[in-house]
């Protein structure tokens, strides 16, 4: 009998240096976008999917992370004793959103080994995989538009999006065919030159794997950048059993960057019922 799809891998163990120094001790994970974490809203979305048990892949340096979904029993009880009723569902809700497990990534050996490390924990079901810097906002979320696709057909999913070329170089670049109204990939590669993408089509950090994917990655050697890339692992699933592709429909922010960071702090801040009318304020007086 097949399970139902419930177990989702967050692969944190990188060491942000995009962000440095404001990384040096802080994960990067754990930068606010407005008032919640970034990882915050990557487990949400996953929830929100109908996944149930979430599972950290963590290195040295990221304990935050783990303190975060912990109670905190000091800190609530200060909350519910001094009336600030309102923080206090906040805070002790974030503990109680899911089941988390954590992992160690010992050594830095890229993403395609992070979600290796998830292998145990896995066992034989499907699982999903979902990258904290991609922040993506759906009115359907994205992992539950990968699921929907998943349940149709029982294979392996991926989130896309197109790019332009001159951005080819930052992802997994992929092409597909039409099969019955679903994008089957035919053609992946790890952050191509400009001008040798197979297509626009940029894997976005979002996926969800039948569990041949972790016996591929158990045998994958390592390449771009010596690291066991999942990508590398996802082209040979996909010469074994179908893999699709989903362009995802909804507002993406890459914050793994600066730029994207500051780009969705911004955005999200003019959204917010609380601070939005008082940023766009500030933000007209500044131009």
């Amino acid at each position: 009998m097949t399970l139902p799809l419930r177990k989702v891998i967050f692969p944190a163990a990188g060491l942000g240096t995009r962000f440095l120094p404001a990384t040096k001790a802080t994960p990067k994970e754990m930068l606010p976008i407005v008032d919640k974490p970034l990882i915050q809203y990557g487990v949400e979305e996953a929830l929100a999917a109908g996944m149930s048990e979430v599972i950290m892949v963590t290195g040295r340096g990221k304990r935050a992370i783990e303190d975060h979904f912990d109670i905190s029993t000091e800190l609530e009880s200060n909350l519910n004793e001094t009336g600030k009723h309102a923080l206090y569902e906040k805070v002790s809700s974030v503990s109680r959103m899911a089941n988390v497990s954590y992992i160690r990534q010992k050594q830095a050996l890229g993403l395609g080994h992070a979600v290796l490390c998830a292998a145990p924990w896995v066992g034989d079901e499907c699982f999903g995989v979902s990258l904290a810097d991609e922040l993506i906002v759906a009115d359907v979320p994205a992992m539950q538009q990968l699921r929907d696709v998943h349940e149709q057909t029982g294979a392996s999913v991926i989130a896309l999006a197109r790019v332009p070329e001159t951005e080819v170089s930052r992802y997994g670049m992929v092409s597909a065919v039409d099969e019955g109204g679903l994008l089957r990939l035919n053609d992946m590669v790890e952050k191509p030159a400009v001008g040798e993408a197979p297509s626009d089509l940029a894997m976005i950090g979002r996926y969800i794997f039948t569990p041949r994917l972790l016996a591929l990655l158990e045998s994958t050697e390592r390449g771009a950048g010596g690291e066991i890339q999942l990508t590398d692992a996802i082209a040979h699933l996909a010469h074994e059993e179908p893999v699709y592709g989903v362009l995802i429909e909804g507002e993406r922010f890459d914050a793994g960057n600066p730029l994207g960071f500051l780009t969705a702090n911004t955005i999200l801040g003019l959204r917010h019922p609380e601070f939005g009318d008082a940023l766009r304020a500030i933000i007209k007086k500044n131009l």
